[in-house]
């Protein structure tokens, strides 16, 4: 199954992270999901995020003003 993704871009502090998490809220275990947003905190939430969950911070970069982040659901 392709990964979905999820646009939060132009959200701030603390809409990226609660949308993100409704969505993994809705997949099944091993499911990923890339997220797309333009915060600059986003790079310390999205880590402690994950780090803080059962969730897979597999990857993230930066593409011009954008942030990816690829998050695995973990149960």
């Amino acid at each position: 199954m392709p990964p979905r993704e999820l646009d939060v871009r132009g959200f701030y502090c603390p809409l990226p992270i609660l949308r993100t998490r409704a969505l993994l809220d809705t997949m099944a275990d091993g499911e990923e999901v890339i997220v797309y947003a333009t915060d600059p905190a986003s790079t310390i939430d999205f880590r402690h995020f994950c780090n803080t969950t059962s969730n897979e911070l597999i990857a993230h970069e930066k593409r011009e003003d954008v942030f990816v982040y690829h998050i695995r659901r973990r149960v």
